[in-house]
């Protein structure tokens, strides 16, 4: 090998000599140019290239019966398929075909040998093939000691190259050697060089001897040091291979012993033990986890496949890869798309949106200043609490669309085994994770909403708690190492988001309690469920029983027929079923032939649904002296409850019945004993007190009830009894009292006066000190009822009975009267 030299040019050919005998070669002025993909000739070098286009095999066509000179030039991009002068690198080489293959896919392939660098001038023309004219060019270099210590030094750098390469030919250090000439050497290795397309280009671009030879150099130096380092690492574990080797030399003559043995083969058949192995590592465990499975690996492979053991393992290591260890879906934290999505799913809830969106934001905001780019909880865990069939599923829904996660729901209630949480210990049979993992395997992903839906509805018994089995899940600084009993291994739950669903939380314990924000979802009034039914329920009823708007068309008055005749819910639940047992009627009819459009009115509802379900029964029942309506808080939103009052001849006792609990026992006490002390004032006779027995009765005996907030509507009905004056029929009342006639403030203010609205009350008492929580309700209710705001039993009595005394407070608010809420938790209170 050596290097190129220009002997002539003339105006139609170039003459260089090449090779060591000093062959003459003419080279045209115009050559064929045949374009190359991903590999750069060198000149002096022989090459094997593919051949597959049909001008390129036109080219080889022509120029194979003669002189079989051609123009190698490489694309500039490899996805051209039919390159012109723009697209190919204006540096290519000269080179002679030295033999041609013809492939059975009907491809070629040609090996040639480059023999001087050209620079293409342009294309001349390009059918059949293209044809360029061409600038042979010639490289040069300056003699002496630095370049001798360059070449020698780049020699050395490619025979410790060759030296660390396996698959290098013998012969390569021989040709290495033999290389004189500093042009021939610096093209030699070059071509040889592991380097990508754009740097051969630009080495072969480089006329200057001595400054290619130093391209070379630094990209051998980086090639040696990859080559060094693999060395090192292949040298430190032949000694874990050999180790390695050998367990397998004897598992392979264990497998034999048992074959002879008549034995099945341990190691439940190499096959499947590997497909594990490839599934774990597919699923990239953390190091410890990973660590953990390689230990139940070496024993799966020890063990026979009949053994009991080998299928625990087995399920094990399975559900091992497939959980989401490292699978995440991309966050969607658009603010606007959020809020769309939330309002189509759900009317109304402004307060419970705006939160949800702040959620959201902060989200957004953290990833933004995140530099692992990764999104965590801001460290709460959301809680929607609320009656049922508010929207607190949905709205986990909502949000988890919003974000473009998958969602979960982990139905808690009735759970009381603690193994339900986080899961039974392998040493059990039929043990299997518990349902925060479980549900995470089947979502696929480690990022999810999760919604724990009834959490309040957790159950203890001797199986242990697993409301304490939540505390590590939900809390942001413990649940990134949540250890589920099954697995052994920690997971990392920080991802997940979180939200639980309530209807109350007085049954949470407190330290569960203090890691959840609370957002509280209210009932919906009269007004809200017509618009909820116009909306969404009358729709998707409409569709589930196959009819269209120009089948049923239902009008307001039907609507509001079927809220306040045929439910008393906070939310929509009942509302829906009946809307759809009005729509199944209607099926029927249609498909029956007896009709072909329906207008829906209060007639076609009522014989449908038959007689109305709920009649006001207020007149009725407080009529008479002795009986006053109460306002109630529960789980499932307010209620209104009736305080009877009764007097038969006794020595002053006092009898209580209806189910009640302690606290309304005690209210009941002291209502009576405030009674008594203000008998005077109130102009009882003192001793038709003392020679009565009182009996207090709530109604609805079956349901438990309890709380302070029944202590004035007790009062007000031993007040009229004994005053033998009724109490207003359309006035209902709520608030605790003292033995000093003061109304103390209480809770639940919201639902109990939703309630008394839906239950035709015109008026309420409420206590003075709940006035400030006026702007939480909702207009519609201050709108209908009128508020009056008592600090004492005195103002009470002044409204209730009409007795004379102090004028009550009453609040009117720009929109109607005004009611609150007090901030303080609310009293358990149940019809």
């Amino acid at each position: 090998m050596s290097e190129s030299q220009i002997i002539e040019r003339t105006p139609t050919a170039t003459v260089i000599r090449t090779g060591t005998n000093g062959q003459r070669t003419v080279l045209p002025n115009e050559l064929p140019i045949l374009p190359i993909r991903n590999i750069v000739v060198f000149p002096g070098t022989v090459m094997p290239l593919n051949v597959g286009r049909q001008k390129s095999k036109a080219l080889l066509d022509e120029v194979m019966p003669g002189d079989k000179l051609i123009g190698v030039s490489t694309q500039k991009s490899a996805e051209t398929e039919d390159p012109g002068y723009p697209d190919l690198n204006t540096v290519g080489v000269a080179s002679v075909i030295l033999k041609l293959f013809k492939l059975p896919d009907g491809n070629q392939s040609i090996i040639v040998h480059g023999l001087a660098r050209f620079r293409l001038l342009s294309i001349e023309r390009t059918e059949p093939f293209a044809v360029g004219r061409i600038e042979v060019l010639e490289d040069y270099y300056t003699p002496g000691p630095e370049l001798d210590a360059l070449v020698a030094s780049v020699r050395q750098q490619a025979n410790r190259v060759i030296e660390l390469s396996p698959n290098t030919p013998d012969e390569a250090a021989q040709v290495l050697n033999s290389i004189t000439n500093p042009s021939a050497l610096a093209d030699f290795l070059a071509a040889n060089l592991q380097a990508d397309t754009a740097e051969k280009q630009q080495m072969l671009e480089e006329l200057d001897v001595e400054k290619r030879l130093r391209m070379i150099a630094a990209r051998m130096a980086t090639q040696l040091d990859v080559l060094e380092l693999q060395s090192k690492i292949q040298s430190q574990v032949k000694e874990n291979i050999d180790k390695s080797q050998r367990r397998y030399y004897l598992q392979e003559q264990l497998k034999a012993i048992r074959k002879e043995l008549g034995e099945s083969e341990g190691g439940g058949g190499g096959g499947e033990v590997e497909q594990l192995r490839q599934r774990l590592v597919a699923a990239k465990l953390p190091e410890n986890v990973m660590k953990e499975a390689d230990r139940e690996l070496s024993r799966l492979e020890s063990i026979p496949s009949a053994s009991p053991e080998y299928g625990v393992i087995r399920t094990y290591l399975q559900i091992l890869s497939e959980l989401p260890w490292s699978l995440t879906t991309d966050d969607k934290l658009e603010l606007a798309d959020a809020r769309q999505i939330l309002d189509r799913d759900h009317f109304d809830l402004d307060k419970v949106k705006r939160r949800i969106i702040e959620y959201l934001a902060v989200l957004k905001l953290k990833r933004s200043k995140d530099e692992s780019g990764s999104v965590r909880n801001p460290g709460a865990i959301l809680c929607f609490v609320g009656p049922p069939g508010v929207g607190k599923t949905s709205l986990g829904k909502s949000i988890a669309e919003a974000m473009g996660r998958k969602f979960i729901r982990v139905a808690l209630g009735g759970v009381r085994d603690e193994a339900d949480i986080r899961g039974h210990r392998r040493t059990y049979i039929g043990s299997m994770p518990g349902r925060i993992i479980a549900e995470l395997r089947k979502a696929g992903s480690n990022n999810p909403v999760m919604m724990l839906d009834e959490i309040d509805k957790l159950g203890a018994d001797f199986r242990g708690d697993p409301s304490a089995a939540l505390l590590e899940v939900l809390d942001p600084a413990q649940n990134h190492t949540f250890t589920d009993h099954y697995l052994d291994v920690p997971f990392d739950l920080s991802r997940v988001l979180f939200i639980a669903t309530a209807n109350t939380m007085d049954t949470i314990p407190g330290p569960l309690r203090d890691r959840m924000e609370v957002i509280e979802i209210p009932g919906y009034t009269d007004a809200d469920k017509l618009d909820i039914a116009k909306r969404y329920l009358v729709p998707r009823q409409l569709e589930s029983n196959g009819l269209t708007v120009r089948e049923a068309r239902f009008t307001d008055a039907a609507l509001r027929w079927i809220i306040e005749g045929y439910t008393r819910e906070a939310g929509v639940r009942n509302l829906e079923r009946n809307i759809g047992a009005v729509c199944r009627s209607i099926a029927a009819d249609v498909v029956g032939g007896k009709t072909e459009k329906v207008n829906v009115d209060r007639e076609l509802v009522t014989r449908v649904l038959g007689p109305r379900r709920f009649e006001p029964e207020l007149a009725s029942r407080t009529s008479v002296p002795g009986v006053a309506t109460g306002m109630a808080y529960t789980p499932v939103g307010g209620e209104i409850l009736f305080i009877e009052a009764s007097r038969f001849p006794g020595k002053g006792a006092i009898t209580l019945t209806g189910q009640i609990g302690d606290v309304m026992k005690e209210s009941a006490t002291a209502a009576f004993s405030l009674v008594r002390s203000r008998a005077a004032q109130l102009g009882i006779d003192p001793k038709l007190l003392a020679e009565s027995d009182i009996h207090i009765h709530v109604p609805a005996g079956a349901v438990p009830k309890d709380g302070p907030s029944a202590g004035v509507a007790m009062f007000t009905a031993l007040a009229s009894l004994l005053l033998n004056k009724p109490v207003r029929h359309d006035v209902a009342m709520t608030g605790e009292i003292t033995l000093r006639g003061l109304v103390l403030p209480i809770g639940g203010l919201k639902e109990k006066t939703l309630a008394a609205m839906r239950a035709g009350i015109k008026q309420v008492i409420v206590p003075k000190r709940n006035e400030k929580d006026l702007p939480d309700i909702p207009d519609e209710v201050k709108n209908t009822l009128k508020f009056h705001f008592a600090e004492n039993v005195d103002e009470v009595l002044a409204v209730a009975l009409g007795t004379a005394g102090r004028k009550p407070a009453s609040t009117p608010s720009p929109k109607g009267n005004g009611v609150s809420r007090n901030s303080r938790k609310p009293a358990p209170q149940a019809r």
